[in-house]
């Protein structure tokens, strides 16, 4: 049995529920999946300010998580958070834009991204850049709706993702195109036919990968950037998290 767990960093319960379906729609069986929700934060994140909050929720979601788990996904797309989370869990960590944005380089020389919400555009643009894969980005095309209108709604958005997948291949000559963001997990399936190149669900790509570290059981670092740091004392953070830092 391989235990995976999803971290919601906004606090709609929602969207919990939306990415928990979805991840259990592409995972295999005999692999258990279930999902937390931030206790803090934005609803969704579309700023700057937002990733920044969101990056803390999770890691507290982490902290104040007991159950059993052999990989962790951070359900959001731009990952917020990643870094930190992969420095104290001891366990593998998967985000959705790392795992989208790694497997799109296997399938094309160029991806693209099809997100919601606008301020998303240059911060997906420095969070690949972070990767070293910059020359392999295609375009960032975002829609007007956030990610959690889109899931309230998708019917009222699927023409305008739907544009803006074909516009990555006509205009920008991407070989591949990511449909981004939680709030459109399991989007992609009902695009594909509209859209000439291969489309990526940010969901189903974390959790394949998520699956696959499970079955390497990958040792925590002992030493380096995702090494435990040396303890350190808090203040005003939940008793779990002060925990862990310590």
């Amino acid at each position: 049995m391989t235990d995976l767990l999803l971290i919601n960093p906004n606090t709609t319960a929602s969207i919990t529920d939306l990415v928990l379906t979805t991840a259990r729609r592409f995972s295999r069986e005999g692999t258990n999946v279930r999902a937390t929700t931030a206790t803090f934060g934005p609803r969704h994140i579309g700023s700057r300010v937002g990733y920044a909050i969101a990056g803390h929720a999770a890691v507290d979601a982490l902290a104040n998580d007991n159950g059993p788990k052999d990989v962790v996904i951070l359900a959001c797309f731009g990952d917020p958070g990643l870094a930190a989370l992969k420095e104290m869990s001891k366990v593998p960590v998967v985000g959705l834009a790392e795992a989208s944005i790694l497997q799109a380089s296997t399938l094309g020389q160029r991806f693209s991204i099809v997100t919601g919400g606008e301020r998303w555009k240059p911060m997906l643009e420095e969070f690949v850049a972070s990767h070293g894969l910059a020359p392999r980005l295609a375009s960032v095309r975002t829609v007007a709706p956030t990610g959690v209108d889109v899931a309230r709604h998708p019917e009222a958005a699927m023409a305008l993702l739907a544009e803006g997948c074909r516009a990555c291949l006509a205009e920008d000559r991407a070989d591949v195109v990511i449909l981004g963001g939680a709030g459109l997990a399991g989007l992609a399936d009902e695009l594909k036919g509209a859209v000439d190149i291969p489309l990526l669900d940010g969901i189903a790509c974390a959790v394949t990968m998520a699956e696959s570290l499970a079955g390497q059981k990958p040792a925590k670092a002992e030493a380096g950037r995702h090494s435990l740091p040396a303890p350190v004392e808090s203040v005003g953070l939940s008793p779990a998290l002060a925990r862990l830092l310590t």
